[in-house]
């Protein structure tokens, strides 16, 4: 098992929520040969530097987050996506230390398939961020700005998908295209869209 790290413990004896879930997760994952530390302001563990899983409060759940979750086969199906445009990231999630207890073989489990993973030099595929479709609004504002156009090509795809989903998240099209508008002179700076 590794150490306890002083910054988690710090951690949990301010954890409002969830104190007793994240009190259970932590051993497991430091018996499994992980090195826990606080990063994101999370207790996250990684196996020789390289992130493997985090703990994370949500009001309804205590989470444990895969980073590479997408790559785990899930035979037991305990895995939920992270968020809607999520491609790596996978979670099992928690509401008692009693679940905890109850899954423990399975996510000692996951994480030596994580672990193993890491040991391979696995990658994740993110085939979604070279196949950005994008919005009308956004396809019509480039279409009539050149300058645009190029600027927004020029950017990482990254930072084209962040801008992307910023715009195709309005429900009404008008707003979409205020959106667009409202982001083309950060589009022309080169600039992502929480860049300042």
């Amino acid at each position: 098992m590794t150490k306890k790290h002083p910054d988690v413990d710090a951690y949990v004896k301010r954890a409002k929520t969830w104190r007793g879930e994240i009190a259970a997760l932590r051993p497991i994952l430091r018996d499994c040969g992980l090195d826990e530390a606080l990063k994101w302001a999370k207790p996250c563990y990684t196996f020789d530097g390289a992130n493997v899983a985090i703990i994370q409060p949500f009001k309804a759940c205590c989470a444990l987050m895969f980073f590479k979750g997408s790559l785990l086969k899930d035979p037991e199906g305990v895995l939920v996506k992270q968020g809607e445009n999520s491609q790596a990231a996978m979670r099992m999630e928690f509401t008692s230390v009693a679940q905890v207890d109850a899954l423990q073989a399975t996510l000692r489990s996951y994480v030596a398939e994580a672990v193993a993973l890491e040991k391979a030099g696995a990658k994740v595929d993110f085939k979604d961020k070279r196949e950005l479709v994008l919005c009308d609004e956004l396809v019509a504002a480039l279409g009539d700005d050149p300058a645009l156009e190029a600027a927004f090509e020029a950017l990482t795809p990254g930072r084209q998908r962040a801008y992307n989903l910023h715009f195709s998240g309005a429900k009404r099209s008008e707003t979409r295209a205020a959106r667009v508008a409202k982001c083309a002179p950060q589009i022309l700076a080169g600039k992502g869209l929480n860049d300042r």
